[in-house]
């Protein structure tokens, strides 16, 4: 028989009514929305998500990372791109309606006490754990003059880009655009873009984040982690990144879900350990798990 001691997650999870508080859209089909969620904001941590339902006639909820968690207000804040009849019909909801909200769910990012020096890539809608970490970490305490978030976007971005005021030393002297939210907290952010937006860097955001890696000195190197979140090819090449300079990362995995409470093994994904593979439900053995034990071969 199965007890609570073999379901790890049970007593941490909670079904909501959830009201909206601000529902706010933006180029290119994307949206953020903000939530009254007490229970979800209590518990959440950067890297987990909520399983949302989108209308009362779709049945089958959505899983969104969380961008932002207030323990003190209970709000909860989503950033989403529309894909799909669900989040379409998400995409549509009013301040004061209320969302059924299953959540936190998922294993969170676990970052090093003895490495100060934090990098984090965010692609598209895997931005929002990117933000969710680097706030984290500035409420823990964290040294955030030596973090660096950076983000990339092939639509523009969900928010007005700001020059940023914080210098960053390593990357090309007219990459200024940053996020404001981050500006404004003094924690350094960049973005990336094919697209020539203005202050952007002009490429891949993993190839701004190896800039960054170059310029600090081969000692220097243990003294850094990097996370990342974002579409499979991205966080390979993240993964890649951070194998070619042994930087260990973490990575927040997005996948298809079902119950994403872990009972369909339908988001199962083969992760490498103690020398060998075995499958694990994204949902709640993930979303974050080391790079080097989803692309072990670039390790090798």
């Amino acid at each position: 028989m199965s007890t609570d001691a073999n379901r790890p997650h049970r007593g941490t999870i909670f079904l909501e009514d959830a009201r909206v508080i601000r529902h706010e859209a933006f180029a290119a089909n994307q949206f953020i929305l903000r939530v009254a969620a007490p229970e979800c904001a209590q518990r959440a941590v950067a890297g987990s998500f909520a399983h949302i339902r989108c209308a009362r006639d779709i049945p089958m909820r959505r899983p969104l990372s969380i961008m932002r968690a207030d323990r003190n207000t209970g709000e909860v804040d989503f950033l989403y791109k529309v894909v799909g009849t669900g989040l379409a019909a998400l995409s549509t909801v009013a301040e004061g309606d209320e969302l059924s909200i299953l959540g936190p769910i998922g294993n969170g990012f676990s970052p090093s006490a003895d490495k100060p020096l934090k990098l984090m890539i965010g692609g598209g809608v895997g931005i929002p754990p990117m933000v969710f970490l680097a706030n984290q970490l500035q409420k823990a305490g964290a040294n955030m003059d030596t973090s660096l978030v950076l983000m990339g976007s092939e639509v523009p971005f969900p928010f007005q880009a700001v020059g940023s005021e914080n210098p960053v030393s390593g990357l090309p002297a007219n990459v200024t655009a940053g996020m404001p939210d981050l500006e404004a907290l003094g924690i350094s952010s960049r973005l990336a873009s094919l697209q020539s937006y203005a202050g952007c860097y002009q490429g891949y955001v993993t190839d701004l984040a190896k800039l960054w890696l170059q310029w600090h000195a081969a000692e220097n190197l243990s003294q850094i982690e990097m996370f990342a979140c974002g579409p499979e090819p991205m966080l390979k090449a993240a993964a890649k990144v951070a194998a070619e300079f042994s930087v260990p990362c973490q990575l927040c995995l997005e996948e298809y879900m079902a119950c994403a409470v872990g009972g369909c093994a339908g988001c199962a994904v083969p992760i490498y350990a103690n020398g060998e593979t075995s499958m694990k439900r994204v949902c709640v053995d993930g979303p974050v798990f080391a790079a080097a034990a989803v692309y072990p071969a670039l390790w090798s």
